[in-house]
Formats: structure tokens, C-alpha cells, sequence
């Protein structure tokens, strides 16, 4: 059986190594927006990022699973195929997607693994009636 003192020291140096590999485990990257993605995509081609945007007013294609994602100047096409979506996938809603950017032909796609949507505001005007 252990002694107390031998019990302190392993969870000493369990905390130690718990620290330490939380310091040499890297940060996630940033959310970027739909413009600063779409600057110089070359550079992101392949990696696993994160992006925020507004989907487009009608892109959104059930069939495909695609919709399009953007921003103040730029857009992106979204495949979310593969991806968890969160309850709440709609037109001009303001999305967080986590995945891989590639480019299929000459069109980039950001294929999405987990997709989080903003809440609807409480403030937003009623439209139904």
C-alpha cells in the first residue's frame, strides 16, 4: 500500500505533466471571416480552420448539402455534407463552420465538419402574423 507521502508525489506528478502538456499543445487558430479567408486562399488550401459568415439570402440547397457563406465583399461556397449542424440552419443566419478549404476546378469550397449557429435575436422583427 502506498504511504502518504508516495500518493503526493504522483499526483504532483500527474499535475506537472498535465500542465506541461498544456503548454506545448498548440492554441486553435483563430475564427476568420468570410473576406480575410477569401484574401489569400492559397494559403489555407487543405488546412483545418475556422470561418464565420452570413448565409446568403436562398443559397442554402438541401439536395447538395451546400450553401453559400459571406461576407462584407466575398463569399464561399459550403459543403456540409459530412458536417454536425446545429438546429437552426437559415437564410441571412449568421454561422461558425470548423473544416477544410479546398478548391474543386476553379471554385473554392470550405467542406465543413461542424456547423454552429447564431441564436435568432429576441430583438429581430416578427415577420409572421
Amino acid at each position: 500500500m502506498l504511504t502518504h507521502r508516495a500518493k503526493l508525489l504522483i499526483i504532483g506528478a500527474v499535475l506537472t505533466i498535465a500542465l506541461t502538456a498544456t503548454f506545448l499543445i498548440e492554441a486553435p487558430e483563430a475564427t476568420r471571416s468570410v473576406d480575410e479567408v477569401m484574401e489569400n486562399p492559397d494559403n489555407l488550401e487543405g488546412r483545418e480552420i475556422a470561418i464565420r459568415g452570413e448565409v446568403l439570402d436562398g443559397s442554402i440547397d438541401n439536395l447538395s448539402y451546400t450553401f453559400i457563406l459571406h461576407g462584407e465583399s466575398n463569399q464561399i461556397k459550403v459543403d456540409y455534407r459530412g458536417a454536425s449542424v446545429s438546429n437552426g440552419l437559415d437564410d441571412n443566419r449568421t454561422v461558425y463552420a470548423e473544416g477544410v478549404l479546398t478548391k474543386i476546378g476553379q471554385v473554392w469550397v470550405f467542406e465543413a465538419e461542424v456547423i454552429k449557429t447564431s441564436c435568432p435575436s429576441k430583438y429581430e422583427e416578427d415577420t409572421g402574423e
